[in-house]
């Protein structure tokens, strides 16, 4: 039962994730810099803020089921980031000769969105007052379980989680 519900935690972040995605390309950041992909590259940097945020607060600052770890950060970022779609845009930018904003679109996504990591990171690590450089996280003995979305391993998960053992 446990297998399932973690599942259907996916499935429920990704469903999210996903509507949301499909909301900011329908929305007028598709038009406002043509043809630069704008709508893609917002949604892949706050996609990168979120996971560098949301998995920083997870594992050094508080504890939280691993179903919602789940929910969060394989189903809503798997669904709401891009990356297929920027690398497909690239190539049609490349293709349209826009050889400019291909190479603009290649090196903003790349270097904003790790800034955009590395500020949730930084921001995730201040939420409980506790200094920069102090990784601060907590030791807990359990057998892992990896999950990996589109080849990259992004997040793991235990099996038992401190908070499954309270009844959560």
């Amino acid at each position: 039962m446990d297998t399932l519900t973690k599942y259907l935690a996916v499935a429920a972040g990704g469903a999210v994730g996903a509507m949301l995605r499909y909301y900011l390309t329908l929305s007028g950041l598709s038009r406002v810099v043509q043809p630069f992909p704008l709508a893609t590259f917002v949604i892949n940097i706050t996609g990168s803020f979120i996971i560098g945020f949301f998995l920083t607060l997870a594992t050094e600052r508080i504890t939280i089921s691993p179903h919602i770890r789940l929910a969060v950060a394989v189903g809503f970022v798997g669904a709401y980031t891009t990356f297929s779609t920027f690398e497909y845009e690239t190539a049609q930018l490349l293709e349209g000769k826009d050889f400019v904003y291909a190479f603009l679109y290649v090196i903003l996504s790349f270097a904003v969105g790790f800034g955009a990591v590395w500020g949730g990171i930084i921001l995730a690590r201040q939420v409980e007052g506790v200094p920069i450089g102090s990784h601060a996280v907590k030791e807990v003995s359990r057998e892992p379980t990896a999950f990996e979305l589109r080849g990259a391993h992004l997040l793991t998960v235990s099996a038992d989680d401190e908070q499954s053992k309270q009844g959560m």
